[in-house]
């Protein structure tokens, strides 16, 4: 188990851009809140903004805001009535007009109706973007994060909690969701400069635990233990549960169970213990698979009593505890939120009491800007409940402390139509790429390790349908759409990255290629290869947007935009078979630049992007 320093000289520092604009490009103001050493279009942005700026007597920030990316065809527009300036729109538009003046930013400005639109101009993007791909792509020497990656929370920390499996119980499909949404936003946080510590709270405590016990006395066995322990924990659990309904006193003796492991009674924890030791090496390798690593794994059973105990003291002191027949409970009714239990008739705590304890026992050891936990939306009013109490208790830091919600998953199961396990799904859908790739054996024979490969596809393709909508819809999971090569698949889009690392195996003869700096970047005419540019130009604000909606849907969408754009491009924009030497080397920068990009983006989702298949 990872254990993270809380020191605070340990956080990361992206440092200084490896790219700068060059000195021969017009000079432009600085506008605070951008960045043009990480996101090219920004510069594009703020020539725009000039040019508007001075024709209508607007300062370059409030026009800045109001540049945003056109539709059908167009690279930027500006809505005039936004600005509320006296006169009419025509005439301010015509304003605007007058005073443009082409330059190596800004080629042209068209008016329609309330808009303006601005195009770039071509040689500048392909220049300056494709440089800048480079640049932060392969500055190795110092450790650059890649193409995407920003500044904006450096010198912060964010602890994210997610996942959160019960022990004893297999890692089902409902954990994926979390397990999934969960890795992204620590991936995207580290892109953008934050220092991020994963948390994986187990289900490692309660009354359950009691039940197991007086279960595995009756039909535990050591050897199926070790074998697997969750499965087997979880017959036991089935069992025993069958037991308590026909026979109430086995819940007694659970709940005497639990209330002696409480008080810490060794004997009773000692099984106990190894139990959790032997789920947790379990999960490991579940969460290896799906390329998701936790810094620190913790539990309910890891909140101090003390704090616990601490917590509930003081919510009496502060009148907001009232009692019902022995169970205590904070009234948040004012507050629309019923009211919340805080221990229960027994005495024992109860998983907000926990939550609450954990929460300042973090604060206290992590000092953290922000804390995010990553719960399914049937969650929202305990989550409410408990984010109010502390809120209550006066812990200025509460408001610190973010849901993030997601809907749930229908009809998973296998495609025989059994409810399942996460295991089982991933067999399926290796096993189901796997005889897909056997279908072209000259390609399967050039494939490493043809199991590894088809177990990352399937893996993709689960991940891909279910960040492929806003994480608050629910979604139907779909074996078909799941595993199809066509339409916006996780398979597509490997196979979309695939084809993009295979030109340089396909086109030796114009290797090593040189910098972009070094190329003909003007032959790179053609609307496909622009379309193209201007993607990848977008895909430092698609993280920055990720990073303030918290959706993975939007690096998706943009993944699937890119593929399709170079799917578009393969039949006009050629590489192989072009007899102009020169040319075919801007256009393999462009596809390499393509493959970086889309590389970059499914690694934020947790993907490993395949070089074969």
């Amino acid at each position: 188990m990872a254990s993270t320093s809380t020191d605070t000289a340990n956080r990361p520092k992206l440092g200084p851009s490896p790219f700068s604009v060059p000195a021969d490009l017009p000079k432009l103001p600085e506008v605070p809140g951008t960045d043009p050493t990480r996101c090219v279009l920004d510069s594009f942005r703020i020539a725009i903004a000039k040019s508007v700026a001075d024709a209508l007597e607007l300062t370059i920030e409030q026009v800045y805001q109001g540049v945003d990316y056109g539709k059908k065809g167009e690279d930027f527009t500006v809505a005039l009535p936004r600005f509320r300036l006296p006169g009419k729109v025509d005439d301010l538009a015509k304003k605007v007009i007058d005073k443009f003046q082409p330059d190596d930013w800004v080629e042209s400005v068209t008016h329609d109706r309330a808009f303006l639109h601005f195009k770039c101009r071509t040689a500048t993007l392909n220049r300056l973007i494709l440089d800048q791909i480079h640049a932060l792509t392969y500055d190795t020497e110092s450790k650059q994060p890649e193409y995407g990656a920003n500044s904006i929370g450096e010198g912060k920390r964010v602890v994210i909690e997610y996942s959160s499996p019960n022990i004893a119980k297999s890692f089902h499909v409902g954990h994926l969701r979390s397990t999934i949404i969960g890795a992204f936003l620590a991936n995207l946080y580290k892109a953008c400069g934050w220092d991020v510590l994963s948390l994986n709270y187990l289900g490692d405590w309660g009354t359950q635990f009691g039940l197991i016990a007086v279960g595995f006395e009756k039909y535990g066995s050591q050897e199926a233990l070790e074998k697997n322990a969750i499965q087997h924990l979880l017959e036991i659990y089935v069992k025993v549960n069958a037991d308590a309904e026909k026979d109430p006193s086995v819940r007694e003796q659970a709940a005497a169970w639990f209330k002696r492991m409480e008080d810490g009674d060794e004997e009773a924890l000692r099984n106990w213990r190894v139990w959790r030791e032997l789920s947790i090496k379990k999960y490991e390798e579940e969460y290896a698979r799906l390329n998701v690593h936790f810094d620190e794994y913790t539990g309910e059973s890891m909140v101090g009593a003390q704090t616990m105990e601490t917590a509930v003291k003081k919510l009496h002191e502060m009148g907001l505890i009232e009692e019902d027949n022995g169970a205590l409970r904070v009234n948040l009714e004012k507050y629309k939120l019923g009211k919340a239990v805080v221990r229960k008739r027994d005495g024992t705590s109860i998983y907000l009491t926990r939550d609450i304890g954990a929460a300042i026992e973090r604060h206290e050891k992590y000092k953290f800007d922000k804390m995010i936990y990553v719960v399914a939306a049937q969650q929202d009013l305990h989550l409410q409940q408990f984010f109010k109490v502390l809120s209550l208790m006066g812990y200025d830091w509460a408001d610190k402390l973010e849901h993030v919600n997601y809907g749930l998953v229908l009809g998973m199961s296998t495609r025989k139509g059994t409810v399942v396990f996460l295991d089982q799904i991933i067999r399926e859908a290796a096993s189901v790429m796997h005889e897909q790739m056997r279908k072209n054996e000259e390609k399967y024979k050039a494939i490493e390790d043809p199991e590894k490969v088809a177990l990352e596809i399937g893996i993709t393709g689960i991940k891909i349908q279910d960040m492929a909508a806003k994480r608050i819809n629910n979604y139907t999971f779909n074996w078909e759409r799941m595993l199809s090569f066509e339409g916006d698949t996780g398979p597509y889009l490997q196979y979309a990255h695939v084809r993009l690392s295979s030109i340089e195996r396909k086109n030796p003869e114009l290797l090593p290629l040189p910098a972009p700096s070094k190329l003909n970047l003007d032959s790179l005419i053609e609307p496909q290869a622009r379309e193209i540019v201007f993607l990848l130009g977008s895909y430092p604000d698609v993280v920055k947007t990720a990073l303030k909606t918290h959706e993975p849907s939007g690096i998706v969408t943009f993944a699937f935009r890119l593929s399709h754009a170079i799917s578009s491009a393969w039949e006009t924009v050629i590489v192989k078979g072009e007899q102009d030497k020169e040319k075919a080397k801007a256009r393999m920068a462009l596809y390499l630049a393509a493959r970086d990009v889309l590389g970059a983006a499914l690694r934020l989702l947790s993907i490993k992007p395949l070089e074969r298949m």
